[in-house]
């Protein structure tokens, strides 16, 4: 393991998509998730993370340090008794008075060491938060959220083959770009995960292809288009989080009331005025 971060970091990501839907919602049956008071898509920082740890699975590929604790099939159980086991100690549903078993779970979890879990379940392996935060991505402007009839024409069963072909749904948004915003405390990356350099390195790396291997036909185009970085000086930072976001502006730059269909159809402006102690960095 390389250096655990020493510097405060906060970040904006900005993706779009094309066609698809970047995020179901399970109660308005699956149609893309929306603010209903403004209109704007919503996606949420679970499913963002959810792309982080499903990146980081094929990159890393159980290399050790890097197992995923949050994954597909996982029962967290078993994923904490792998603590006691290496401990050899018998799990229990109290709180543990060992350290070392909340420590293993985060050098041998990315995604613990990352977000930080809740790991009281009945194999009790403590309470961890995570130095590294996503607030909801949020769409530039308001969406529109279209529901397109698709035919099937194979059947399921038997008695159904005099149906001939049926009709089927898919949800989609036809164009929005998304903005979400993250932060990164070396504070609790000292004190409690242990998060380092080499997974900041991964983290800004998913960050940028975790759509690479997310496609779907649900999902239509997704891509990660800017990147943008602001490292603090030190630990504890240089301003507050809000003052940095305010720097990077998204606008429409369309005429006339024509919805926008692509990238190139806003206008991404960073300002030259960074307060001292902060150094802005651009991945994409």
């Amino acid at each position: 393991m390389s250096e655990i971060i020493k510097n405060r970091y906060e970040f904006v990501l900005l993706f779009d998509v094309e066609n698809g839907n970047p995020n179901g919602d399970p109660d308005m049956g699956n149609m893309p998730r929306i603010d209903p008071q403004t209109g704007h898509g919503i996606v949420t920082d679970v499913c963002l993370k959810r792309k982080i740890r499903d990146y980081t699975e094929i990159v890393k590929n159980e290399e050790q340090g890097y197992e995923i604790y949050v994954k597909s099939g996982a029962v967290l159980n078993l994923q904490n008794k792998k603590a006691y086991d290496e401990l050899k100690i018998k799990p229990s549903e109290k709180k543990p008075t060992d350290a070392k078993l909340t420590e293993f779970m985060c050098r041998n979890f990315f995604d613990i060491r990352t977000f930080g879990a809740v790991m009281t379940t009945k194999v009790n392996c403590g309470q961890v938060r995570g130095p590294v935060q996503l607030n909801f991505g949020r769409s530039i402007d308001p969406i529109y959220q279209q529901e397109i009839t698709v035919t099937r024409l194979a059947v399921t069963k038997v008695e159904d083959t005099e149906k001939g072909q049926t009709m089927g749904k898919k949800q989609i948004v036809p164009y929005a770009l998304y903005r979400t915003e993250g932060y990164i405390s070396a504070n609790l990356a000292q004190k409690t995960t242990k998060f380092n350099e080499d997974d900041l390195e991964l983290l800004w790396d998913s960050l940028i292809n975790m759509f690479e291997h997310d496609h779907s036909a649900s999902r239509g185009k997704m891509s990660a288009r800017k990147l943008i970085i602001f490292k603090h000086k030190n630990e504890l930072g240089c301003c507050q989080s809000h003052i940095l976001f305010d720097k990077i502006k998204v606008e429409n730059i369309l005429d006339g009331d024509l919805p926008p269909r692509s990238f190139a159809d806003y206008r991404v402006t960073i300002s030259d005025e960074i307060p001292d102690g902060v150094e802005m960095i651009e991945k994409l």
